[in-house]
């Protein structure tokens, strides 16, 4: 296999890329020069080697704590906890929350792991004490499983916030939060209602 058509097969398996994107991003490379290339290949490289995990919220920095959380102008009475970073990076892009965030860990690739998940949200709401926990999963299958497993835990616990609540329907069954335009995601958010589990 060449290296153009070896580097089409390697976008096509972006999320959302098929044959004619992938096929169009390697064409406009191959109009860079050299040391633009180098640069591009070295920012990839860079990813994972400078980027880790916020050792308070679990979203992805090259500092610890991440600018989120060391943001002393963020409303720590609300906790936004979040399945993953790139729904965290959704929230953030949106400018509609000011408060601060826990990150679960991806699920479909395996970092979500029940324990350790919840040991983790539990030090968290330990530490920071909010007043309000927002659990903004997906309305799908997989989302669903981890609200109710949240909700247990926390039925279960001393430690948890006075208010719970989860983002309310405006995002439609079946849907990725990180899919939803920012109207929806908006209206979502200040819809939220609040979960009696007592």
């Amino acid at each position: 296999m060449d290296s153009i058509s070896n580097l089409i097969s390697i976008f096509k398996t972006f999320p959302g890329l098929g044959q004619k994107s992938a096929r169009k991003i390697v064409f406009h490379l191959l109009r860079k020069n050299p040391d633009e290339l180098q640069a591009i290949g070295n920012a990839i490289a860079a990813l994972r080697k400078n980027l880790h995990p916020c050792s308070i919220c679990g979203n992805i920095t090259e500092n610890d704590p991440c600018n989120i959380c060391s943001n002393p102008i963020r409303d720590r009475k609300i906790l936004c906890v979040v399945e993953n970073i790139e729904t965290l990076t959704v929230f953030e892009d949106a400018g509609i929350f000011d408060g601060v965030y826990h990150v679960l860990g991806d699920v479909k690739s395996g970092e979500y792991s029940r324990e350790n998940t919840l040991d983790s949200l539990f030090k968290h709401i330990q530490d920071l004490k909010p007043e309000e926990l927002i659990i903004a999963t997906s309305p799908v299958m997989e989302g669903d499983m981890i609200f109710y497993t949240i909700l247990d835990a926390l039925k279960n616990s001393e430690i948890r916030p006075r208010k719970i609540s989860r983002l309310a329907k405006g995002i439609p069954v079946g849907v990725s939060i990180e899919v939803a335009d920012r109207a929806t995601l908006h209206s979502a958010l200040d819809s939220r209602f609040q979960i009696d589990i007592t």
